[in-house]
């Protein structure tokens, strides 16, 4: 049998959004159409339409799919691997009855044998039956890899007791509720990839549910409804082989992590007292956005890191120096939009170059209104070290004027082997004659400036 050549534009790729992975692009009408006009469909394996029909993922078009003929109707029987119920890809889902939808979907898996991959994302649908829905996770479930999971059931039901001591490596799960972990019992041995959206969980179950799960290498807490015994809400989370851990819509006292592996970290739009990391110095990746924290304590797990990204956020700049100042591998440090704790603080560029020889990308962004002057930015550029290795600057103001110019210029100078630079900036809709003539002036000073950098690619991003 010859080799089947399959265009370019016909190849599916997932998507890397943990809620929208599964929607595969939607043309395999004249993916079908092709097929019939280029292959003879009995040298085409039945192997091969099985893995076709998993790249379209939707389990509508799966079905319409599968109708082609008898041999792609065995393909979906004995070689789909990947299906997916998402109310989001097909308003009719909506519109059905609870009870249709049930039957819908229960012919639907049933038919299949061997789904590794199975995502049922049911915004916005009543509630259905816990026992059908206990019947698609048991029918399922000892092939069953990844599993995305969105659906309200009456009466509630345990999905860790029945998809725990399984092959599950990833488990995605929204708008459900967990309690009475039974680690010794509920055992995620496989499970590498844990996310919960929108859960209802006490701050022990959580704990015990990574004790649960000893390969986990990734979490992912989106708005949590931590349930607590006291009046302090504190969440301490242990995990000697946690890699990645993202937290989104986290008001807490106190958040302590202590894990011997963590790489990456990333805070968003959180409310916390108190975070701590326990860790021995594997952080790389450090990424705070739109957080409110009192006391940040890191100790040594920062010693490492390659990139610091920090946005909408009070720092105090000698503090959070002391804390990062260790990281000599530094490659990345983005402070975008940070508000400082003193006035008359500012990001001093000789200790920026001094400390992180290695730095290839730097990002800064102020507020040049209120709280910094031009003596204050000139002083945040004393000093004559270089920034040798930075290749890549991004520069933002809330307002342009000639004191960002300035200070454009000035970094300018001390990146002599820049080789892209990027201007953000804020334009408002409706401006006066005098913000107009200030733009046109800043657009000739750049426009000059970087008559001077000929070599450098110069952008423009305004909002």
């Amino acid at each position: 049998m010859g080799t089947i050549m399959i265009p370019q534009n016909f190849c599916f790729s997932f998507l890397g959004d943990p809620v929208g992975w599964h929607q595969s692009f939607n043309f395999f009408g004249s993916f079908l159409n092709w097929v019939y006009h280029k292959i003879d469909m009995d040298y085409l394996p039945v192997e091969v339409i099985g893995n076709i029909l998993s790249q379209l993922g939707a389990a509508r078009d799966v079905i319409v799919a599968s109708a082609t003929c008898r041999k792609w109707r065995e393909a979906c029987r004995k070689h789909l691997h990947t299906l997916s119920f998402n109310s989001h890809d097909w308003p009719l889902y909506r519109d059905l009855s609870t009870s249709r939808l049930e039957i819908l979907i229960t012919q639907t898996l049933f038919q299949t044998t061997g789904l590794q991959c199975l995502s049922i994302l049911m915004d916005d649908v009543d509630e259905f039956s816990a026992s059908i829905v206990v019947a698609w996770l048991m029918y399922t479930r000892e092939s069953l890899q990844w599993l995305f999971y969105n659906v309200r059931t009456n009466p509630k039901i345990n999905i860790l007791d029945i998809c725990g001591r399984q092959k599950l490596e990833m488990l995605v799960l929204a708008h459900n509720s967990v309690s009475g972990v039974e680690p010794n019992y509920q055992r995620f041995l496989c499970l590498k990839s844990l996310s919960l959206s929108y859960v209802s969980i006490s701050a022990l179950d959580l704990n015990l549910l990574l004790t649960a799960c000893p390969k986990i290498e990734t979490l992912a807490l989106v708005n949590p409804e931590i349930a607590m015994s006291d009046a302090q809400v504190t969440v301490e989370l242990n995990s000697s082989t946690l890699k990645s851990i993202y937290v989104e819509a986290v008001s807490l006292d106190k958040f302590i992590l202590e894990t011997d592996s963590l790489e990456n970290l990333h805070l968003k739009d959180c409310a916390l007292e108190l975070f701590e990391l326990i860790g021995k110095g594997t952080l790389t990746y450090f990424k705070i956005d739109d957080v409110s924290i009192i006391h940040l304590d890191v100790g040594d797990a920062v010693d490492n890191l390659e990139t610091v990204d920090v946005s909408n956020f009070t720092i105090n700049w000698s503090k959070f120096y002391q804390m990062i100042s260790k990281s000599s591998t530094l490659r990345s440090l983005r402070l975008w939009d940070v508000v400082f704790d003193e006035e008359d603080e500012i990001v001093d560029v000789e200790t920026i170059a001094l400390c992180f020889p290695q730095l290839n990308h730097l990002a800064l962004s102020y507020d040049l209104r209120d709280d910094l002057r031009e003596g204050i930015l000139h002083y945040g550029l004393q000093g004559l070290s270089l920034l040798e290795n930075v290749n890549v600057l991004e520069l933002g103001s809330t307002v342009i004027n000639d004191v960002f110019t300035h200070w454009v210029a000035g970094l300018l100078q001390r990146c002599p082997n820049l080789s892209k630079l990027v201007i953000h900036g804020v334009i408002s809709e409706t401006k006066t004659h005098e913000e107009c003539q200030m733009l046109a002036g800043f657009t000739s000073s750049i426009v000059q400036l970087m008559r001077r950098y000929i070599h450098v690619d110069v952008q423009f991003e305004f909002e």
